[in-house]
């Protein structure tokens, strides 16, 4: 075995002092949620410490659960959407009855939102508006000018001392690490009072999360899906996550090319008579006109790293890319009448999303507090982390600039993640974890996931030839019976597997692969139930 058994040791004595009482279930507070699902409600406390088990300091952990629609359900299954920084409570309730279907409707899905998001001890830096204000504002894209980069260092400093001075980071900031999410679930695992064995399913950054449970206890791994895989190596070791987005130009470009495919008729972009590098490159001109020139629209100012952040954003599933190709046929060669028009209507209808770089205070808040305390090496001055930056604007002109803000914060980040793990990711498992990719993702590329899998031995690997950020993005027939299979009967994708799904502009849904796959007359009905949510990543 590749594991280290002093570590696993180590994580299974944590556990073992900080064992709790049965999990009890009971309706959950009305108008908590916002949906018509029968849920399942219940609170298990555990350690804010897990180094000191025994210690009166605790927290709550608040768990929804949304019943097997086939009962008595063969367990559960603990869901993350990612970030770091996203609740998970209300987004498991939105994908819900897709995910059950998706594992076969006889697992119970359970989540609670992580340490330092929701309602789980929230990380906050601030509560004052006008020092929020200046958090947000100061979030700018590293090449928006030729002093960007040293305001986004001095900012990065700012930030920090603002967090540690007028926030709970100095209660909370050791202890919202992965590595104690990862002993929680486990907890909870106890808690349940079903078989003891771990049944997860993670997306993006909650693929790091699920990497790092199943590297500290894999004698305790039933069934575990990693989809859309962000690399864990890079994520706590390296100064910036630089795999994360090598992929993302590349799918960039295959929206144009994919536009020029479909014709007019589905794309509007289609209809300039110009070729995809055409489209693209004057893309970027536009980009490069707007940093320079931002363009006042109302109460919103749309600049570069706003545009960039809705571009990368709509690149996370195929289904709004009708739409992108409407608004780019505008702002790229539209009249400047029109463009503001269309970006005051923009930014307001996107501002709720935050999908415009006007950046959710909390989420960002929790990101920092989160990957920050995780991330191992610290740069200790400018010069030192320019470098960084180069390297990031080199993987990616879409993306370089746009992250910069998260290597200046977490390189003057105070706190260090209490009892983190320290281990690789070379272990095998219990039983073989399925790791699971597109082929194209802007966000987390395919070569993360093959890292990831040649890591656990016997792990299974399920590629679909999709768009989107993670494979749950690209409803396919062929992923559909994958990860049925998987979740039923263990059963692991025979090597090679490549599933085909739809092209983009098609308006293919997990409606359509599903009533393929099963045979089901009754399409309307599918088409309610399984919903994907846009964005839910």
């Amino acid at each position: 075995m590749f594991f280290s058994r002093s570590l696993v040791c180590l994580a299974v004595a944590d556990l073992a002092q900080a064992a709790s009482s049965k999990i009890h279930w009971g309706p959950c507070d009305l108008g908590e949620f916002n949906t018509t699902l029968s849920l399942q409600c219940a609170t298990l406390r555990v350690p804010l410490d897990y180094s000191h088990p025994n210690s009166s300091s605790k927290i709550d952990l608040k768990v929804v659960k949304i019943p097997a629609a086939v009962q008595p359900s063969r367990g559960s299954i603990q869901l993350n959407f990612g970030g770091p920084g996203l609740p998970s409570r209300q987004a498991a309730v939105n994908i819900g009855p897709l995910l059950q279907m998706l594992s076969g409707d006889v697992y119970d899905l359970l989540a609670f939102d992580p340490r330092g998001t929701g309602t789980t001890i929230p990380f906050i830096c601030t509560e004052d508006a006008f020092t929020i204000g200046q958090i947000l504002d100061g979030m700018e894209s590293g090449t928006a000018s030729d002093t960007a980069l040293g305001r986004l260092w001095a900012r990065g400093e700012v930030d920090a001392n603002i967090c540690k001075l007028h926030g709970n980071g100095n209660d909370i900031g050791e202890f919202i690490g992965t590595a104690s999410v990862a002993r929680d679930m486990v907890s909870l695992v106890d808690a349940l009072g079903e078989d003891g064995m771990l049944r997860y399913w993670g997306f993006s950054y909650g693929t790091t999360l699920g990497a790092t449970v199943a590297a500290m206890f894999p004698e305790r791994v039933d069934k575990l899906v990693i989809d859309g895989v962000q690399n864990p190596h890079d994520y706590y070791h390296a100064d910036a996550d630089f795999e994360e987005w090598t992929d993302s130009d590349k799918v960039l470009s295959y929206f144009f090319t994919s536009c020029i495919e479909a014709g007019p008729g589905k794309c509007a972009l289609a209809a300039q008579n110009k070729t995809a590098a055409e489209l693209e490159q004057d893309t970027y001109s536009f980009l490069d006109v707007i940093r320079a020139a931002p363009i006042p629209t109302g109460a919103y100012l749309a600049d570069e790293n706003g545009i960039k952040s809705f571009i990368l954003q709509e690149l996370k599933d195929t289904h709004g890319w009708p739409t992108l190709s409407q608004i780019l046929a505008v702002l790229v060669y539209g009249s400047d009448a029109t463009k503001r028009q269309l970006l005051g209507v923009l930014y307001a209808a996107e501002e709720a999303a935050n999908a415009l770089g006007v950046h959710s205070i909390d989420s960002t808040q929790s990101l920092w507090g989160i990957h920050c305390s995780d991330r191992v090496p610290r740069i200790d001055s400018f010069d030192k982390a320019a470098p960084v930056f180069t390297k990031l604007n080199n993987i990616s002109r879409l993306v370089g600039g746009l992250v910069a803000y998260i290597t200046t914060h977490c390189a003057q980040w105070p706190w260090h993640a209490s009892s983190p793990y320290t281990g690789d990711f070379r272990v095998k498992t219990k039983n073989p974890i399925l790791v699971a990719s597109n082929s194209r993702d802007a966000h987390t590329p395919l070569r993360s996931a093959l890292n990831v899998s040649a890591g656990f031995e016997g792990s299974g690997f399920l590629e679909v030839n999709g768009t989107g950020h993670a494979t749950i993005s690209a409803p396919s027939v062929c992923g559909f019976r994958a990860l049925v299979a998987y979740w039923t009967n263990g059963t692991l994708p025979s090597p090679g597997t490549v599933c085909e799904t739809a092209q983009p502009f098609d308006n293919y849904e997990w409606s359509d692969a599903i009533a393929e796959a099963t045979g089901s007359k009754n399409a309307t009905s599918l088409k309610e139930r399984v919903v994907y949510p846009r964005r839910l990543l």
